[in-house]
């Protein structure tokens, strides 16, 4: 079985397939926001009529090839899960960042520099997301740095501990190596779907167009909560300690206020985002508080 999984592992998640679909995304966001660029030229000439605002503006091209990033940030996530969940978790940390940044460069299409700065919702918006997403990029650092600080306190294993380890990434494997087919599946299923709404109803298409954002990240998160939670259950085969289960517990809380936030709107948005975040950063630091005072137990 442990040979079947490190085959389709290595089949989908190996150091070289990582490499071509880096390649291939890099690609592939080149061409689309050349593509977008020429919808945008296309409109503003009058060669066709397009309603909004996003083939309107140049800055808002940016946004498709920020979509195929997000998807290399998704499968890079599921390529970290097996060699440590808090970089898994760090990745999903960065994956809303650029979810915040890339709103940037579609809303930006929509601002309007009036001295009525903040009564407009659309630079209100703007302002919040500029806000978050530095806010953001400053917790991931923190969160990164005491990932490196952890790695220099770690506490020599037992054999037990180290086979019971070595067990659980076994498992991890498994559930990276199902979730690179379920994400291709989703993707294709929801960008079909979502295309399908906009197509045969216009109405209903326009206030899809406005969850734009939301499209395969809300549902893949619902995805990464059933990860989480079957990490968090496995992981009490190979370890019982207490600050172990509330670290892994308080990453999926913090993946929980990150699907949460895709239900909501404005600033409660970005609050939730933060929020979610801040938690994780701050289950981290404790966990790690517990962690140093149990090698300082070991060295006395």
């Amino acid at each position: 079985m442990s040979v079947i999984i490190k085959a389709g592992f290595n089949l989908l998640l190996s150091p070289q397939i990582k490499k071509r679909i880096e390649e291939t995304i890099l690609v592939i966001s080149i061409v689309s926001y050349l593509i977008h660029l020429l919808f945008i030229l296309l409109n503003t000439q009058g060669v066709i009529e397009l309603d909004q605002n996003f083939f309107k503006n140049p800055i808002a091209a940016i946004y498709t090839p920020f979509s195929f990033i997000l998807l290399y940030e998704v499968y890079l996530l599921i390529y970290y899960l097996p060699k440590s969940i808090t970089i898994y978790i760090g990745k999903q940390y960065e994956i809303i960042t650029l979810i915040v940044i890339r709103r940037i460069f579609k809303d930006i299409a929509y601002v309007e520099l009036t001295s009525d700065w903040f009564q407009d919702k659309n630079d209100l918006q703007f302002t919040f997301d500029a806000l978050t997403s530095l806010i953001l990029f400053f917790l991931i650092y923190l969160f990164y740095k005491n990932i490196k600080r952890r790695s220099y306190t770690s506490i020599k294993k037992t054999n037990d501990e180290s086979i019971n380890i070595k067990k659980f990434v076994l498992l991890k494997q498994s559930l990276a190596t199902i979730l690179v087919p379920i994400l291709v599946i989703l993707a294709f299923y929801t960008l079909v779907n979502w295309g399908y709404v906009i197509y045969t109803n216009y109405a209903n298409g326009i206030m899809e167009f406005k969850k734009i954002n939301n499209i395969f990240f809300d549902e893949f998160f619902s995805v990464l909560i059933i990860v989480d939670v079957l990490l968090l259950l496995f992981s009490f085969f190979y370890s019982h300690k207490f600050h172990k289960i509330i670290r892994n517990s308080g990453f999926v809380i913090s993946t929980i206020l990150i699907k949460v936030s895709f239900l909501s709107e404005g600033i409660v948005n970005n609050l939730l985002i933060i929020s979610a975040v801040l938690f994780g950063y701050i289950i981290l630091i404790i966990h790690n508080l517990y962690e140093a005072d149990a090698e300082k137990d070991v060295k006395d």
